[in-house]
Formats: structure tokens, C-alpha cells, sequence
């Protein structure tokens, strides 16, 4: 599936087109409302998130609740538009740049006379159109029983036990249904920082509260995992189908994320192969499998039947309270960054939208193997790559 996003921070609407969509997909537009929502949640988030209430409007591509094969288009409002349209009509040219954003090489590259055209666009509020369509991706997913979960690791300097969770994580798949143990999805969605570890999530808390009172930002990091994803997807033939390749572009799109990795990749400089490589095992009842993932699913450019397991690192977000030093463009003067209404801390919304473009990113793969068109012919074919696993 190809999609394009389109719209303005401030503007009336945001837009989204998504072509190559399987026809015979029941679309359940609650639930792209409730990843919208789940978007907006998190501690940390600035005001603009207690004005905006994100709802799709699908304006072609369903019938009758269904994918019909043609492209799908929809519009999220934005209710702030009307509050904000005045003003920026009668705002003077932004000169500023901050640090850390994309104010001075955007206004450099499309010789702009101010940073608002390029935050506007630039913005992270463009994310609430991918959250839409990872939610088209995720009701393709749900036939193939993919399961897709995000936990935030860090905050600052606030960390959790990383492989303490990471095995929690792989004792609490269903290896039948792929599905999370019911508990522990609600501990990290019940979560304000979407933090499995209550004790850490209280200081992260804390500590979110203290820096935003400093007029200062955050950023951590946070895990993506994929369950029940088989072997096979991707390819080592070309270095543009390497599906590794593709997801970690995918999430490295996100704003914010400068870092991304598979499994234990950020220790893998620090161990032999032998300490790192995952042994292999077979038995009659799973097949091929590993007691480790620490390729995190991924080998040789195509996943390995193990969960696809992705840490991502988000820096701070540029616009703080305080600024930092910069250089007016026209005058180029040294003066304090240009102060935008933001968030504090924005690591468990980038988790969130990073569950999207993981979705996304396994629904091209799956297509690319199995097939595009309808769903029923896509899921023939894919029975009979998993009939042919069972019997190799």
C-alpha cells in the first residue's frame, strides 16, 4: 500500500490517500478513532491535545463498511483552525529558527520568507494521518494475526529494566493467537507514559513535571514489537527489499526518533558472535524457532518467525520555554529560538505512531508476497505458504 498525507498544522484539515488497499477489508472506523485517541494521550503532551478531538471522515474507497480495491481518501479536522486563523493571518514573518527543528534548512531549501510555512508542514501533527492509515493496516493485519504493541523504556535518565520487560514481553504472547497477555497490555495502556514498570512510569512522571516547570523537554526511548509475524518476509536480492531496511526508514520518519535498532542491536558491538547469534531449534510442534531474539526478528533482510522487536530513541522536542541561542535570518543578529505552543515530552505519542509505520511497513511486505487485490485471494496464498512451512 502507497499513501500520501496532506495539510497544515493550523490548517482546516489534515488529508490522507491510500492506494493499493485489498478490497473485502471490514473497516471499523471506531477503531481508527481509537488509535487517534491513543495518539493524543500520554503525560507530557502540550495543549493543543486537550483542544483537538481526531475523527476520521472517509470519503471514498469503503462501501458499505467494506474496502472496495479503489483508493481510499479521508480528511481529520482540525478544531483549533478556526481558534488560530486570525492570528497567523496577521502574524509577522517568523525569523527565529530553533534549534534541533526543521525552521532553518526548510526555509533555506523552498526560499521561504518565514518559519511558519515550514512548521506547519513540518509539524508532528501530521503524525494523526499515519496513525489513521496504520489503523487501515492494522485491520489488514488482524487476518494474518499480527499483533503490534509499543512500551516506553526511558525518559530522561528514568530507565526500566530493559531485558526484564523484553521477556515479560515474549512470556505473554499467545503463541497461538500472537495476542499480549491481557494484564500487561492494559498496565502499558493504562499508563500515562505508557510504562510497564509503575515505579519508573511514577518518576518519569516527576521528572517530565519538574523539566516542563524549567521550561525545558524531554525525550527517551521506547520498544515496538510485532508477534506472529512469519518467516519469509522481505528479501536479501535487493538492498531496497530488506525489510529491516524499510522499517527502521519507516520509524526513523517519525519526529523526533534519531536512533533506531533490532533486538540487541545497540550491545551488538560489544559481544562475539557467538554471544550474540541466535541459536536455532526445531521441534514438530512450533517448527524452526529460538530461545533468543536478539536480531529481533530479522535476518539477512527478511524477518525469521521470531517477533519483529524494534527500539527506537526520540531527542528532546526542539521548542522549549527557555529557547537556545540562534541567529535572525534577515538581520542575523544572536537571539532566543522562536517559541511555539509544544509538548514536553512527546515519547509515548512517537510510540504510538511508530506501531503505525511498523503496520504499515508488514503490510507491504505481506503483499509483496502473497498478493494486493482482494483479502480472501491474499490469505489463499498465504495459506499455502504456511501449509508448505508446516511440511518442509
Amino acid at each position: 500500500m502507497i499513501f500520501l498525507t496532506a495539510g497544515e498544522s493550523h490548517g482546516e484539515a489534515l488529508a490522507g490517500i491510500i492506494n493499493d488497499f485489498p478490497s473485502g477489508i471490514e473497516i471499523d472506523a471506531d477503531f481508527i478513532n481509537f488509535e487517534l485517541a491513543r495518539r493524543q494521550m500520554g503525560f507530557g503532551r502540550g495543549q493543543r491535545m486537550s483542544i483537538e478531538k481526531d475523527e476520521i471522515k472517509i470519503l471514498s474507497g469503503i462501501s458499505k463498511g467494506v474496502s472496495t480495491g479503489s483508493p481510499i481518501s479521508f480528511l481529520i479536522y482540525n478544531l483549533d483552525w478556526k481558534n488560530q486563523k486570525e492570528k497567523l493571518d496577521n502574524e509577522e514573518a517568523v525569523l527565529s529558527p530553533r534549534p534541533g527543528h526543521a525552521d532553518l534548512p526548510g526555509i533555506l531549501k523552498y526560499r521561504l520568507s518565514s518559519i511558519r510555512e515550514v512548521l506547519e508542514r513540518s509539524s508532528a501533527r501530521e503524525t494523526a494521518v499515519r496513525v489513521a492509515i496504520g489503523a487501515f493496516a492494522k485491520l489488514f493485519l488482524n487476518s494474518f494475526d499480527v499483533f503490534i504493541l509499543s512500551y516506553v523504556e526511558q525518559i530522561g535518565k528514568i530507565k526500566i529494566d530493559e531485558d526484564k520487560f523484553r521477556e515479560k514481553v515474549k512470556k505473554s504472547f499467545n503463541p497461538l493467537k500472537h495476542k499480549l497477555d491481557s494484564e500487561f497490555l492494559e498496565r502499558i495502556e493504562n499508563s500515562l507514559v505508557r510504562c510497564p514498570d509503575e515505579e519508573a512510569a511514577d518518576k518519569m512522571m516527576s521528572l517530565i513535571k519538574k523539566t516542563s516547570a524549567e521550561g525545558d523537554s524531554l525525550g527517551g526511548a521506547f520498544r515496538v514489537i510485532a508477534s506472529g509475524v512469519i518467516a519469509g518476509l522481505g528479501s536479501y536480492n535487493q538492498w531496497d527489499r530488506r525489510i529491516d531496511a524499510n522499517i527502521a526508514a519507516a520509524i526513523m520518519s517519525v519526529p523526533s526518533v534519531k536512533s533506531v535498532s533490532f533486538g540487541s542491536g545497540l550491545s551488538a558491538a560489544s559481544v562475539t558472535g557467538t554471544g550474540f547469534h541466535d541459536k536455532i531449534f526445531y521441534s514438530t510442534k512450533d517448527g524452526f524457532y529460538r530461545n533468543t531474539n536478539n536480531a529481533g526478528g530479522v535476518e539477512g533482510g527478511m524477518t525469521n518467525g521470531e517477533p519483529v522487536d524494534i527500539k527506537a530513541i526520540a531527542k528532546p522536542i526542539p521548542t522549549t520555554k527557555k529557547g537556545l541561542k540562534t541567529v535572525n535570518i534577515k538581520t542575523k543578529e544572536t537571539v532566543i529560538s522562536f517559541k511555539e505552543r509544544a509538548d514536553y515530552c512527546a515519547v509515548p505519542s512517537a510510540a504510538i505512531v511508530a506501531e503505525s509505520m511498523l503496520a504499515i511497513e508488514l503490510v507491504n511486505a505481506i503483499q509483496d508476497k502473497f498478493g494486493k487485490d482482494n483479502i480472501l485471494e491474499i490469505l489463499q496464498n498465504y495459506k499455502n505458504y504456511l501449509n508448505y512451512l508446516k511440511n518442509i
